[in-house]
């Protein structure tokens, strides 16, 4: 098969994370054993329901959506990390029934307004009125919930250096501690180089790069080379999952930055040609399953493109429209066509 089209690749990106995160978030609370028990050793094999709707998407895609709202406002000279600040108060009206904190195309969205189990981290750093930065940070939080929301910062910086600055910018403004943000500059480093043709593993190395030379980094390095070579090992799926479980071994892996994005690459290499199976293992844990399976179909998503996501689940996955037009408005964007983009994004500025 040729390669996936950059336009095939920005999109599968997008939708690959929000498949992941919808196969997630019926399980996302549920211990192994009952996954298994209800889904079999293989996991969930279709999008299932949470939140009373059938192939749901959790805050994890509600968020990656106002990460590229931010980014998308902010191209003109403005203030990046002030614009997606923004961006990202916008999207806390929303969880707040706010209607006149949020505005633009996204806000229009009458589900994009529904509450899907936000995290306590977001939540609280901004309603703090203060944004978080690497060098002044907000809390000491590394939780999954920056790195799950980042994958615009991929798509859209011209190199993976830029991308990792920009999503390591974007996950302090509410998680402070050096992997929360880190964690974040490496996935969204590692699909900056996905999107340019590098192979998985090549991707990984870069982001592994980054990673090291960046304050802090010690803990994502460590998760990637732990994720590699548990892909490589003979453990099950399950088993190998598991072994990324360090901070919390006892409730599973995922729930904190570097591990979230860990078992998202694990899966992905474990997996590199088959998306239905890699998102199947990424969310069969005890752990944050919904971020565990965004970061993947992240990264596989990008690798392969749109064509190869499953068809029958992104048929059923909520605001399947809405994701792919923000890929394209990404795409649009990363290749300086603006025109049309200011109807949906228009020039950030800060609120009254």
């Amino acid at each position: 098969m040729p390669p996936p089209t950059r336009r095939a690749r920005f999109r599968g990106c997008l939708l690959g994370g929000a498949l992941g995160d919808a196969l997630g978030a019926p399980v996302e609370f549920d211990g192994l054993e009952a996954i298994v028990e209800a889904h079999g050793p293989g996991g969930p094999a279709d999008l299932g329901a949470a939140y009373g709707v059938r192939g749901a998407i959790t805050d994890d895609t509600q968020m990656t959506l106002w990460t590229a709202d931010g980014l998308l406002r902010g191209l003109d000279g403005a203030d990046r990390r002030a614009s997606v600040h923004r961006a990202y108060l916008r999207w806390l009206a929303t969880q707040d029934g706010d209607r006149a904190g949020a505005d633009g195309w996204l806000a229009s969205h009458d589900a994009l307004w529904s509450r899907r189990a936000p995290g306590h981290t977001c939540l609280s750093a901004l309603r703090s009125g203060r944004a978080g930065t690497p060098g002044a940070p907000i809390n000491d939080s590394k939780g999954c919930g920056g790195v799950m929301r980042v994958a615009p910062a991929g798509l859209l910086m011209a190199k993976p250096e830029a991308a990792f600055e920009a999503g390591l910018e974007a996950a302090a403004l509410t998680h402070g501690h050096p992997s929360g943000s880190v964690a974040a500059g490496a996935l969204a480093a590692a699909v900056a180089a996905l999107r340019d043709g590098a192979g998985l593993e090549a991707a990984l190395d870069r982001a592994s790069t980054l990673a090291a030379d960046a304050g802090g980094g010690e803990e994502t390095v460590e998760a990637l080379a732990s994720a590699r070579r548990l892909a490589a090992s003979g453990l099950d799926d399950a088993e190998a999952v598991q072994a990324l479980a360090v901070v919390t071994p006892e409730s599973g892996p995922g729930w904190v930055a570097e591990e979230a994005l860990a078992v998202g690459a694990l899966c992905a290499l474990r997996h590199p040609d088959r998306v239905e199976a890699a998102l199947r293992a990424a969310v069969t844990h005890a752990g944050d399953s919904d971020s565990t399976g965004a970061v993947c179909g992240h990264l596989l998503g990008t690798l392969l493109g749109e064509g190869a996501l499953p068809a029958r689940w992104l048929e059923a996955l909520e605001l399947a429209d809405v994701v792919r037009q923000v890929a394209d408005d990404l795409l649009a964007a990363a290749e300086g066509e603006r025109a049309g983009l200011e109807a949906r994004y228009p020039p950030d500025a800060p609120r009254a």
